[in-house]
Order: C-alpha cells, then sequence, then structure tokens
C-alpha cells in the first residue's frame, strides 16, 4: 500500500519562501507520477503541480502560481517538492502530496495534507 508523508508545511510571511517535501513508501516511487493540490478555507481542491519520474514537469500550473512554484522530485529519496517562492497569503490552504500510477488518470493515493499560512 502506498503512503505519502508531507511535511515542511508553516507559517510564513508574505514574499517568503518555503519548500514542501513528501516521501512516498510501499511502491516502485519510479512508476507514479507525483502531484500537490492544494485547498484553501471555503474552496475546492485545486491541482498545483505534476511531475513524472525523469522530472517531466506538468506545464499546466494555474496562473496563481505560474512563475512562483516548482516541483521537482528525488528518485532516490522517494521524495516529491514543491518550492515556493514570492508567497501571497492566497496561498494559504491546506497542502496535499498526491500519487497516480503511470498508467492511471486518477490520483488514487494522498497524503494527510500540510497546512501552510502566509501572512500579510
Amino acid at each position: 500500500q502506498v503512503q505519502l508523508v508531507e511535511s515542511g508545511g508553516g507559517l510564513v510571511q508574505a514574499g517568503g519562501s518555503m519548500r514542501l517535501s513528501c516521501t512516498m513508501s510501499g511502491r516502485a516511487f519510479s512508476g507514479y507520477v507525483m502531484g500537490w493540490f492544494r485547498q484553501a478555507p471555503g474552496k475546492e481542491r485545486e491541482f498545483v503541480a505534476a511531475v513524472t519520474w525523469n522530472n517531466g514537469r506538468d506545464l499546466n500550473y494555474p496562473d496563481s502560481v505560474k512563475g512562483r512554484f516548482t516541483i521537482s522530485r528525488d528518485n532516490s529519496k522517494n521524495t516529491v517538492y514543491l518550492q515556493m517562492n514570492s508567497l501571497k497569503p492566497e496561498d494559504t490552504a491546506i497542502y496535499y502530496c498526491a500519487a497516480r500510477s503511470i498508467i492511471e488518470s486518477t490520483w488514487r493515493y494522498w497524503g494527510q495534507g500540510t497546512q501552510v499560512t502566509v501572512s500579510s
């Protein structure tokens, strides 16, 4: 069974940076596309970014994060990262790591989420 554990959330001032990490266990990491989603209070969960095993990135970053967020992965550590720069108060949300098999389109596995709060 796949397990995803996020870390790195917390409180940061607007304009600051933060890096989230997510470590996967239970299956071969290379067989999964890894992604990040977020959910702000009162809003639906939003796709943020995805990355394939060879660091091929989904270029369809939402306009809200384009140019500020970057996803990457270290296959030797079974870990995916989300580097967030120039953070804004509207980036405040619970950030979730997710995984889907390379042969599927459904995000089947989810982490527990990590809170990111950006103060103005």
